[in-house]
C-alpha cells in the first residue's frame, strides 16, 4: 500500500481529467486478478468482487485540487483522495483474498470529480449504484476532530452551495453619478441584506459574499456591472432551503431599491449527510473488530461538504455512512501543505473491507 500511496500522491489529476489515475488503478486491480470496468464516457471505474449482483459498495474519490503550492498553481492532493484511493485498493485486495468466503458480491467504486460536486451525480446517472443496498465511504480527518488512530463510524457533513451572480446597472461618468446606477453600491446593499437572513435558533447555517469584481482601470467611471460569488452553508438540507428563500427575497429587495438586474446561477451544490444508523452500526463494529473499542470515536458533525451524500439523497433506500479516519491531518484539509500519517491507511483498508463483509452477510441474511 505504501507504494500505491506514493504513486497516487505524486501524480495528482484534477476533476474530470483523472486519466492516468484511472489507468493506474485499473493496472493495480488487474494485478490482483480482478476485472475492473471503465466508465465509457468519463474517468473513473468500478470493480466487483464475489459472485452475484453486488448489494454492498465501497466508494472512493479520485480527483485532486487545483491550488497554489509554493508560488505555483498545480494539481495537489490536499484533501486526502490519494489516501482514500489507497484504502480502496487495499480493501479490494483483502476482499479478493477472501472472495471464497463472501456470501455475496461487493462493488468498489472509484469516483471522479468529487471536488466539482458532480461526480456522484454522474455515477448515479450511469446506474452503477442501482443494485446497492449499502454504500460505505471514507475521509481522512484532522486532529481537531479525531486523535490519531481513532476512527469514526459516521461523518455528518453539511450542505453547501456556491453561487455566482451578475449585477447589471448603468455606467456613467464619475462626475454624473445621477445618470448611472452603481453596481458596487447595489452589491454593498446585497451584502447588507444577506446579514438579515435569519434561520431558526439552534440551526447552523451561513451565507456570505466571498468574491466581487467591478470597474475597470479608470477610476472616474461609475461601474454598471459587477460579478460576485456567494458561499452558502447549512448543517441540514431544510436549513439550506430557508437560506435560499432568504436569498431570493434579498435579491428582489435590492433589485427594486436600486433598479438593477441581478442574475444568479448555482456553480456547485452539495446536500447534507443523511447517515443510516444500520450502516453506521456495521461500520462501528468493523472499527472495533480491527482496532478495538478504545479506538472507535464518536460520530462527527462537520461543516464541510461531500458529494458522497448525493447517493442516499437521490436513492433514499440506500444505507450509507462514511468512515472518518483519524490520521493526524495537519495543518488542515485543503491546505497546500496538508499531510497526514499514511500508516493508518492500512487500518482504514481493513475497516472498509470488514464493514463490507458485515453488510454482505446482513443483506444475505435478510433474503
Amino acid at each position: 500500500m505504501e507504494r500505491q500511496f506514493d504513486y497516487l500522491h505524486a501524480n495528482p489529476e484534477v476533476s474530470w481529467s483523472e486519466i492516468e489515475t484511472t489507468n493506474y488503478l485499473i493496472q493495480e486491480l488487474e494485478a490482483m486478478g480482478l476485472a475492473p470496468q471503465r466508465f465509457p464516457k468519463m474517468t473513473g471505474l468500478y470493480v466487483d468482487i464475489g459472485d452475484g449482483t453486488p448489494r454492498v459498495g465501497i466508494r472512493t474519490d479520485i480527483d485532486a485540487l487545483w491550488q497554489e503550492v509554493n508560488g505555483e498553481f498545480q494539481a495537489n492532493h490536499s484533501c486526502g483522495h490519494d489516501g482514500h484511493m489507497t484504502m480502496a485498493l487495499g480493501a479490494a485486495k483483502i476482499l479478493a483474498e477472501r472472495e471464497q468466503e463472501l456470501p455475496g458480491a461487493v462493488r468498489i467504486l472509484f469516483q471522479p470529480a468529487e471536488e466539482k460536486g458532480n461526480g456522484a451525480l454522474a455515477l448515479l446517472d450511469a446506474g452503477v449504484i442501482d443494485p446497492l443496498e449499502y454504500l460505505f465511504g471514507v475521509h481522512v480527518r484532522s486532529l481537531v476532530e479525531l486523535p490519531e488512530g481513532t476512527h469514526s463510524p459516521a461523518l455528518h457533513h453539511g450542505a453547501a452551495r456556491m453561487i455566482r451572480g451578475t449585477i447589471t446597472g448603468i455606467e456613467a461618468h464619475g462626475a454624473r453619478p445621477e445618470e448611472g446606477i452603481n453596481a458596487i453600491e447595489a452589491a454593498t446593499a446585497l451584502v447588507d441584506a444577506l446579514k438579515r437572513i435569519w434561520i431558526q435558533p439552534g440551526k447552523s447555517g451561513s451565507i456570505k459574499m466571498t468574491q466581487i469584481q467591478a470597474g475597470g482601470t479608470a477610476v472616474n467611471i461609475i461601474p454598471g456591472t459587477a460579478t460576485f460569488s456567494l458561499d452558502c452553508r447549512a448543517q441540514q438540507n431544510d436549513t439550506m432551503d430557508k437560506l435560499m428563500e432568504g436569498l431570493e427575497r434579498a435579491i428582489k429587495s435590492v433589485e427594486e431599491l436600486y433598479t438593477v438586474k441581478i442574475d444568479t446561477h448555482v456553480g456547485a451544490a452539495i446536500v447534507a449527510a443523511q447517515v443510516d444508523q444500520d450502516a453506521a452500526s456495521l461500520l462501528k463494529q468493523a472499527i472495533i473488530d480491527v482496532v478495538g473499542e478504545e479506538h472507535c470515536g464518536d460520530e462527527i458533525v462537520s461543516p464541510g461538504g461531500e458529494d458522497f451524500h448525493y447517493y442516499s439523497f437521490h436513492k433514499p433506500g440506500l444505507k450509507t455512512t462514511m468512515l472518518g479516519l483519524g490520521c493526524g491531518v495537519t495543518p488542515g484539509l485543503h491546505h497546500p501543505q496538508m499531510t497526514f500519517t499514511s500508516s493508518y491507511l492500512v487500518e482504514g483498508a481493513h475497516i472498509l473491507a470488514r464493514a463490507a463483509e458485515h453488510a454482505v452477510r446482513e443483506v444475505e441474511a435478510g433474503r
